[in-house]
């Protein structure tokens, strides 16, 4: 799930399974991930930030951006909150933080990247071509390999090739992202800091890492078990979505990721199994193996419109999908599986 840094030093990634890590660097130490643990440090850390501002948006369970605009009359200018941050960090909590300083919230992200671990890095407005244009590309807040890869091929290798590049061009290849990758390389973001943006759930997924590589029928299994498990957890928070996810990776950490809307809003998964296995037919070779399958529903919201088809299929189904929660709420999440999954039990797989 993660490598620090040493581990890193000898080419351990994250994703990488178990035996590989091992044959890079005999002597590496596993540990258990202690999910629990790491939440209640996360706590600890945003409270001391929230002594310095309450415009806090945390973003995942070890980063957060602060919007610093109103509290420079009572801390002093950005520079100095941002030591007094590291340190009050390290004194009460006993970590190290890397803090990025910036006008806006992607050039703060990638001044934090820049020095790590323990950095303080400063980005003003009119360092953007200096100290970000020679960079990778892939360098930049929100390319992945995949973009990486179409950007090469337009002859885009840095981040300055791409804002250099003609922003129509990019539009009309890549449609709104292409215009948003642009703005992003010239330094470019107006989104504001929102501390009640982890209030609203915008998606729920589940992934398998596999053991070993995966296709045909047995990838089609996990794919049903992972609809199975977003649909539980769907409906256990209220909430029903327009769009599935399914996101592949082959042993070859090469990843895809494909989403498809649904003509009505769901949270059976019936509906997911159905879109995800269309869109592994459509975008994934089935005989290439895979080594990590993910489900999503995405684009969710609480208030759902009950819309009942002429037959009463959709409602035969619900009552099928109810009954099965209150199973799994009983005797665990894997007390229902399908007949499909008694050929590939899921506890053979690394449940990510």
């Amino acid at each position: 799930m993660s490598a620090s840094y040493e581990a890193k030093g000898y080419g351990i990634k994250t994703g990488m399974i178990l035996r590989e890590a091992r044959q890079f660097c005999p002597q590496c130490i596993f540990i258990k991930s202690r999910h629990q643990l790491y939440t209640d440090f996360s706590n600890r850390i945003i409270e001391v930030m929230r002594d310095f501002t309450p415009l806090v948006e945390p973003v995942s369970i070890d980063e957060a951006f602060l919007d610093i605009t109103g509290s420079q009359k009572l801390f002093g200018p950005p520079i100095d909150i941002a030591r007094q941050l590291k340190q009050r960090i390290r004194q009460e909590v006993g970590l190290t933080c890397s803090v990025g300083v910036a006008p806006n919230k992607l050039l703060a992200k990638m001044a934090s990247d820049l020095r790590k671990p323990d950095g303080l890095t400063v980005i003003e407005r009119q360092d953007v071509g200096a100290v970000l244009w020679p960079l990778p590309v892939r360098e930049l807040f929100g390319i992945g390999p995949r973009y990486e890869q179409r950007l090469r091929r337009l002859n885009i290798f840095t981040i300055g090739d791409l804002a250099r590049y003609p922003v129509d061009a990019l539009k009309a290849k890549f449609g709104v992202i292409g215009e948003s990758m642009w703005f992003s390389a010239n330094g470019v973001d107006d989104s504001p800091v929102d501390p009640e943006s982890l209030d609203r759930v915008k998606s729920i997924g589940h992934q398998f890492t596999l053991p070993s590589d995966c296709a045909g029928d047995n990838l089609r299994s996990v794919i049903l078990e992972l609809a199975d498990l977003v649909a539980y957890r769907v409906r256990s928070r209220g909430y029903v979505g327009r769009t599935v996810v399914l996101s592949l990776k082959d042993p070859g950490f090469k990843w895809i990721s494909r989403a498809q809307a649904l003509p009505e809003l769901t949270d059976l998964a019936a509906d997911i199994a159905q879109t995800a296995l269309g869109l592994l037919m459509e975008h994934w070779n089935t005989n290439w193996p895979v080594r990590m399958v993910g489900v999503s529903l995405n684009n969710l919201v609480k208030q759902r419109t009950e819309q009942t088809d002429m037959f009463g299929e959709k409602e035969r189904q619900r009552k099928v999908e109810l009954a099965c929660d209150q199973v799994r709420r009983r005797f665990g999440k894997a007390a229902v599986l399908r007949a499909a999954s008694l050929s590939s039990s899921p506890k053979s797989r690394q449940d990510r």
